[in-house]
């Protein structure tokens, strides 16, 4: 079964972009094995809570980032 798995910072991704990320790679499965992976592939998205993650040994927030948490993606 193909499985992936997201682990995004919490509240950062609308229930649209969720769903187009779920969409988006079970297409992409489908792409890679055909159609039979169409119905066994599993997409599970985790929200992180912020400040419960980090790069290069330091904790980060959106803060820090000046990241905005209304799932603004505009400029990605």
């Amino acid at each position: 079964m193909p499985f992936a798995n997201f682990k995004v910072p919490e509240k950062t991704l609308t229930p649209e972009q969720k769903e187009e990320i779920v969409t988006r790679t079970t297409e992409l499965y489908v792409a890679l094995y055909g159609e039979r992976a169409r119905g066994n592939t599993m997409v599970l998205i985790e929200e992180v809570a912020d400040g419960g993650w980090g790069i290069s040994g330091n904790v980060l927030t959106l803060a820090m980032l000046g990241e905005a948490k209304t799932g603004d993606t505009s400029d990605a």
